[in-house]
């Protein structure tokens, strides 16, 4: 299978390529313990209150976004058990993983000032995608909407002039955005989010499908696992039900590959725009502090 190839890949540019002396964050413990908990469906409920309870700050997260206007409590929690009673576990395991992936790979930068809202509605649209295919793990396709672009704070954090080369990917119509990536710092934050989705242990597919997300020749590649194709045409409509909800022009691949992608997932242009509509609540409703 190419899967096999794309990490031997990996491995190299880890060891061997310019991605050599890029610093790649650890994998938080309670991250870890949470995908761990979480690799074989939803995590007893005591096991996650464990979890959440072994941080302050992400205790009063959970407990503050039960007592959201998105709950209506009449009655406000005080306890993580209280809050994962109102929110539900899957919910409650989405909050926590994305609070403890900001807290890793934080960074401050005009550049990213929205990357944590933007990812997070990546990762709704991705599982509300997922909840529309027949063989798909919802929970993989929010972790993947979740890491896709992971690579871009990784970058801006070790490598100089890195804020100015987004800068210059998004205004540049002659190439593509990891061309000018490649172009500035031979390598690109597919390259590189891969490797932290490697080293942070997150399932293989989803690595795999993070280094091929700019990469749409795939889709016709039967040697790639079907998951791995599925994440990759999900993440372009994704990003667009995600630009469009916040007022951003299409991704800079949607008029090239677009129709590759919903035609991959046997999806229809008017299936996306009632998504659009459908979504609205929840992409709305993302606030990060």
């Amino acid at each position: 299978m190419r899967d096999a190839a794309i990490e031997a890949e990996l491995d190299h540019a880890r060891t061997r390529g310019p991605v050599r002396d890029i610093v790649i964050p650890p994998c938080p413990q309670l991250l870890r313990q949470l995908l761990d908990a979480t690799a074989h469906g939803d995590p007893e409920p005591g096991v996650l209150e464990a979890i959440a309870s072994a941080d302050v700050a992400m205790a009063a997260a959970l407990i503050r976004q039960a007592n959201s206007p998105v709950y209506g409590l009449q009655t406000p929690v005080a306890t993580v058990g209280q809050a994962l009673t109102v929110m539900g576990v899957r919910p409650a395991v989405q909050l926590l993983m994305g609070f403890l992936t900001r807290s890793a790979l934080h960074v401050h930068s005009p550049v990213l000032a929205h990357f944590w809202e933007t990812s997070t509605r990546r990762a709704i649209a991705c599982e509300h995608i997922g909840r529309q295919l027949y063989d798909m793990d919802v929970g993989l396709a929010y972790t993947f909407g979740l890491f896709c672009h992971v690579g871009m704070p990784v970058l801006l954090r070790a490598v100089r002039g890195y804020a100015s080369t987004i800068a210059e990917a998004l205004a540049r119509k002659d190439r593509t955005f990891t061309q000018t990536e490649n172009a500035n710092h031979r390598t690109d934050h597919a390259v590189v989010g891969a490797i932290v989705a490697r080293a942070w242990r997150l399932p293989s597919a989803v690595a795999v499908a993070i280094r091929l997300h700019h990469d749409f020749t795939c889709l016709d590649d039967a040697r790639y696992s079907d998951t791995v194709r599925h994440l990759v045409a999900m993440a372009l409509i994704a990003d667009r039900l995600v630009l469009l909800h916040e007022g951003v022009a299409e991704p800079q691949d949607w008029a090239a590959h677009g129709a590759a992608c919903l035609a991959h997932l046997h999806i229809g242009a008017a299936e996306v725009d009632y998504w659009l509509d459908e979504l609205h609540p929840a992409l709305d409703a993302v606030r990060v502090d």
